[in-house]
């Protein structure tokens, strides 16, 4: 049996979703044969892991920026004053 070589996931983050929600649009219309059907989820199950471990790639990072720990995001309802331009 001879394998074909796996096409190389896409660089960004955003391209691998778009490629994943293509994938699961195509399967989800029920018409693919079966072998196509096979190879589309082999595709997509690759290209999810891959947005998983950018998704947890990013959250380290903030992580890490954030000195461990990450919190809701509260804007300072104190700093309302007015721009000098609305003056």
């Amino acid at each position: 049996m001879v394998k074909t070589p796996r096409p190389a996931l896409p660089p960004t983050f955003e391209a691998a979703l778009t490629e994943l929600e293509a994938i699961v649009r195509d399967m989800e219309a029920g018409q693919l044969p079966l072998e196509e059907s096979l190879a589309a989820y082999e595709r997509g199950a690759a290209l999810l892991k891959h947005c998983q471990e950018a998704l947890a790639a990013a959250e380290k990072k903030l992580q890490i920026l954030e000195n461990g720990s990450l919190r809701d995001f509260n804007p300072d309802p104190g700093n309302s004053a007015p721009d000098a331009a609305d003056a």
